[in-house]
C-alpha cells in the first residue's frame, strides 16, 4: 500500500468492524408486540428475557426467546432479540441467523438490516455486512451508525473512495462525530494522502483529545509527511493517554522500530507488556526485535515467556530456537527447534517444516 511506504510497512489504526453499539433488542417494544395478544405466556415470557438481558445472563435470555418465538413464531422482534444475545456473546454466526429470520418477517425494519450488517461484518463477511449496511442506510437514510459501519466494511475491502462517500453522509448528518474523521484519516492515510489525513485527524483531536488512537494515526500522518518531531510528540501523547491500552503501545512501538529507534521501540513494546503480562503479541514482537539486534540473552527470556504463554505456537519455539543457537546452547536449541518442527506437521504446515529443518541441518 502507498502510504505505508515511508514508515516500512507499518499500518495506520484501521477501525474494528465492531465500531458501533451493539444492535439494540428493544425488548420494551417486543412486549408492546404483543400488547394486544391474549398470549400472557408471550408476554411474560419477554419481560423474563428483558430482565435476564438486564443481567447481562444472555444464554437464559436466548432460552427464554426461543421458548417465546415456539409461541409466536411470527414475530420478528422476538428473533431481533435472540440475535442481540448472541452477538453480545460474540457468537456472530448465530446472530446473523437470527437477524436474518427477523429480516425475514419484517424486511422494512432498517434496525434489522443495521444488526446483520454489524454480526456479518464481526464474522468477517465484510461484502455481504456491506450489503446489509447498504439497505439499512436506503430503509433510514439518516442512520449513523449504518453509514460508519458501511465505511469500516468497505475500508476493509480497500474500496476508499466508497468508505470516504459513506463518511461524508455522516458528516453532513452528524458534524461533530469523532470517530468520523478519525476514520476517515485511516482512509486516507491508506491512500497516501497524508496531508489530508493530518488535517482531519487534528479535527478528530481537536474533538476528542484524549483518544489515544487518534494520536496514533495523527502521528503515522505527521512521519510520513516528514514531520518527525510532531509525529512522535503525537506518539508519546497517545501512550501517556491511554497506558493500559495495550495495542497502542505496539503500534507506538512498531513506528518507532520501522524508523530505526530501536531503543525507544524497546520502551514501548515493554510497557505493552507492563499493560498486560500475558499478551503473546507482545512478548513475540519484543522478541524479534531482540532476535535483529542479536541480544540473545534477552531474546531467550522472552521467547521462554512466549513459549508458556502459547505452548502450542511453533512460531515461539522456533523463534526460541533461533535464540538459543545464538548463545550457542546448542542442545537446547535442537528441543526447541524440534518442538517447533512437531507443531509445524501437526498443523500441515510444510514450509514451517522446511524453515525448521534448514536451521536444524546447521546445528
Amino acid at each position: 500500500m502507498a502510504s505505508l511506504v515511508l514508515l516500512g510497512g507499518v499500518a495506520p489504526f484501521i477501525p474494528q468492524v465492531a465500531l458501533a453499539q451493539t444492535p439494540t433488542a428493544s425488548p420494551t417494544l417486543l412486549e408492546e408486540s404483543v400488547a394486544q395478544n391474549s398470549a400472557q405466556r408471550i408476554n411474560a415470557l419477554l419481560r423474563r428475557g428483558r430482565e435476564l438481558v438486564e443481567a447481562n445472563d444472555c444464554a437464559g435470555a436466548i432460552a427464554t426467546y426461543r421458548e417465546a418465538a415456539a409461541l409466536d413464531p411470527d414475530n420478528a422482534r422476538i428473533f431481533s432479540a435472540i440475535g442481540f444475545c448472541y452477538a453480545r456473546e460474540e457468537n456472530f454466526a448465530e446472530a446473523v441467523d437470527a437477524y436474518q429470520r427477523a429480516i425475514a418477517l419484517d424486511d422494512r425494519n432498517a434496525n434489522f438490516h443495521y444488526a446483520l450488517g454489524f454480526s456479518l461484518a464481526n464474522a468477517g463477511d465484510y461484502g455481504a455486512a456491506a450489503t446489509a449496511y447498504r439497505r439499512a442506510t436506503e430503509l433510514d437514510t439518516d442512520n449513523v451508525e449504518a453509514f460508519l459501519g458501511l465505511g469500516v466494511v468497505l475500508t476493509r475491502q480497500s474500496d476508499y473512495d466508497g468508505a470516504l462517500r459513506a463518511y461524508q453522509r455522516v458528516i453532513s448528518l452528524r458534524p461533530n462525530n469523532t470517530q468520523v474523521y478519525e476514520f476517515m484519516g485511516a482512509v486516507y492515510i491508506q491512500q497516501g494522502r497524508f496531508q489530508e489525513a493530518a488535517d482531519i485527524l487534528k479535527r478528530a483531536s481537536d474533538l476528542a483529545p484524549r483518544r489515544g488512537s487518534i494520536q496514533v494515526n495523527l502521528g503515522v500522518a505527521l512521519l510520513s509527511l516528514g514531520n518527525v518531531n510532531d509525529g512522535l510528540l503525537a506518539l508519546k501523547r497517545a501512550a501517556e493517554l491511554e497506558p493500559r491500552n495495550v495495542q497502542i503501545h505496539l503500534q507506538v512501538g512498531n513506528i518507532l522500530r520501522s524508523q530505526g529507534n530501536v531503543d525507544r521501540a524497546l520502551e514501548y513494546y515493554q510497557q505493552a507488556i507492563a499493560a498486560d503480562a500475558s499478551s503473546v503479541q507482545a512478548h513475540e514482537l519484543m522478541g524479534e526485535l531482540l532476535l535483529e539486534q542479536q541480544d540473545y540473552l534477552r531474546a531467550i527470556v522472552t521467547y521462554r515467556r512466549v513459549v508458556e504463554l502459547a505452548p502450542d505456537n511453533p512460531n515461539g519455539h522456533y523463534h526460541l530456537g533461533l535464540a538459543l543457537q545464538g548463545r550457542q546452547r546448542n542442545q537446547e536449541a535442537i528441543a526447541a527447534l524440534e518442538t517447533a518442527r512437531n507443531l509445524y506437521q501437526q498443523q500441515g504446515n510444510s514450509e514451517g517444516v522446511d524453515t525448521v529443518e534448514a536451521v536444524l541441518r546447521e546445528l
